[in-house]
């Protein structure tokens, strides 16, 4: 039996938006069952490639796509809001084995009512049989089962639609559909995100055992290092290949950037020795034939490329007044949706001016319904709140650049937070978060999703507040911008309240860590071992 080869490739390609280029000559090849880490600055092009990878755009030169009977594309907008069933939604994934079953179910009925074809009917009943089999339809709701366990989902979730379920949640239903699937091929950009501790593991054993090609981006470090063998870098429109995973990326990076520095540095040396030289002799009849030599040698030095550093998001919070004492006490929070799906039981929560809170537990457990709570977004079934009269919220919810308006430009999106400032300052504001010149010109549809989460925090921060509730706030952001944001919080004054999975955000910047699951809110006295804590039941 011959296999179809797994693989992507990129020939050459060259791509322009607005006159700007995004990938310039960029050339690859991802080989049979490889797992490659797609990495560099929010903005670079890494969605662009993927999307012309997976066929959804054109190059304005060169080719790309993949080699394999098929392709599995998640991307950092992927919904799947439809009236379906999860398990409705997850079995078209197997359209043969869907229609068989199907007809099957027909068969059943056409034969307890048509004695007269019975034998053809059973005869064709046989033969659907044996081809269900061959496409191992009997074992499709086991690896639906197991994948969305994987992924965090409860039992009783297989007959819930998918509409009903949050943009997170549709993600993951999108990321299980893609992998219960099984395809030669598999794209994921940004597939940890609203995913956590427990899914992040196993969706590490998964893609490191998955037996075709895979392509990743991530901002987590950590999770490529444990998939990856090799690391694209996407810079200045061009790939830079390491072998190896993000760790040892890091280091050849850092090592070919030291021998990069010293060869510039040993060129400029030679440069400025020759010029000193012939500006010295040039007059001189005796020193002529050296001088024109040295002119046409100088001539013929091809310069090297600059090293230049990643321009980096500069930013602080700040605090406007100070609360009292005792901020906030929250009594017995109780909350569902629907009238039946119960989130929060008895959940109790005090805090004082100062305190950093970090929410954690499972996905589910009702962290995110707390945050909307507290920040009055929604109503509680039952239970009171109580703020500090000079509380001064700030609320940033997971799903922030979601709510950005596509047809604004960045500079428009940010005006319809605090009309009081002028365009000098919101524009002062945005070149922190790397909008400078004609960039705040442009449409927010038009944006990566890192940079729509950078818009986003800047939206957050033009209305400072000395109370900030933050939902998963270092999801889309580069690793970059998520540790200038962990800095600017360590220094905040304010209190914070912040629902996380992110390691250095919980070991850095927390003073408590609370438990929020089975509808109420533990206080964890040590956190030593943040791995046991974010992967705790």
């Amino acid at each position: 039996m011959r296999y179809a080869i797994k693989m992507f490739y990129a020939e050459n390609v060259l791509k322009s938006f607005n006159g700007n280029e995004i990938l310039s000559s960029v050339s690859f090849t991802i080989g049979d069952n490889e797992k490659v880490g797609l990495v560099g600055p929010n903005g670079s092009g890494k969605s662009t490639l993927l999307s012309i990878l997976a066929g959804e755009q054109f190059t304005d030169n060169g080719n790309a796509g993949f080699r394999g009977n098929e392709i599995g594309f998640l991307k950092q907008e992927t919904i799947t809001n439809s009236e379906k069933t999860i398990s409705e939604e997850l079995w078209e994934s197997f359209p043969e084995a869907s229609e068989i079953e199907n007809r099957l179910q027909q068969l059943s009925l056409e034969m307890s009512k048509d004695s007269e074809n019975l034998d053809s009917l059973i005869t064709e009943q046989a033969k659907l049989f044996e081809r269900f089999e061959q496409l191992d339809g009997y074992r499709i709701d086991k690896r639906i089962g197991r994948t969305l366990a994987g992924l965090g989902f409860k039992n009783d979730s297989l007959f819930q639609t998918c509409g009903s379920f949050s943009g997170g949640w549709q993600m993951r239903i999108g990321l299980a559909k893609i992998l219960v699937r099984r395809p030669d091929n598999l794209i994921l950009d940004e597939p940890t995100n609203h995913l956590d501790q427990n899914s992040q593991d196993w969706l590490a054993e998964e893609l490191t055992a998955y037996p075709g090609t895979v392509l990743l981006v991530t901002h987590d470090g950590e999770f490529h290092d444990r998939v990856v063998n090799k690391v694209f870098e996407l810079r200045n429109g061009k790939i830079i290949t390491y072998t190896g995973n993000y760790t040892s990326y890091q280091k050849q990076k850092a090592e070919r950037l030291a021998a990069q520095s010293s060869a510039l540095k040993r060129q400029e040396k030679e440069i400025n020795k020759q010029e000193k030289f012939i500006e010295r002799f040039r007059s001189k009849a005796t020193k002529a034939s050296q001088v024109r030599s040295r002119e046409k040698a100088l001539d013929k030095i091809a310069p090297l490329e600059k090293i230049t550093s990643d321009s980096e998001v500069n930013f602080k919070f700040d605090t406007a007044t100070r609360t009292e004492r005792d901020v906030l006490k929250a009594q017995s929070i109780g909350h569902s949706y629907n009238g039946n799906e119960i989130v929060l039981i008895d959940a109790n929560l005090q805090v004082e001016r100062g305190d950093k809170v970090m929410f954690i537990g499972p996905n589910g457990g009702g962290k995110s319904t707390l945050l909307k709570i507290l920040a009055g977004e929604i109503t509680p079934t039952h239970g009171d709140i109580y703020w500090a009269n000079r509380a001064e919220l700030g609320y940033y919810d997971q799903h922030q650049d979601e709510a950005l308006d596509y047809d604004l430009t960045v500079l428009e999106e940010v005006q319809t937070v605090n009309k009081e400032h002028g365009d000098g300052v919101l524009r002062n504001i945005l070149g922190n978060f790397l909008f400078r010149g004609d960039d705040v010109f442009k449409s927010v549809s038009i944006l990566s999703g890192g940079e729509r989460s950078r818009l986003a925090l800047a939206k957050f921060l033009i209305k400072p507040g000395n109370v900030l509730l933050l939902d998963e706030p270092t999801n889309h952001l580069d690793r970059t911008t998520q540790r200038k944001l962990i800095s600017a919080l360590e220094n905040y004054e304010g209190t914070v309240i912040c629902a996380s999975h992110d390691r250095e955000l919980l070991d850095k910047v927390a003073t408590r860590v609370i438990k929020v699951n089975d509808g109420e809110c533990i206080e964890l006295n040590e956190w030593h071992n943040i791995s046991e804590v974010l992967t705790s039941k």
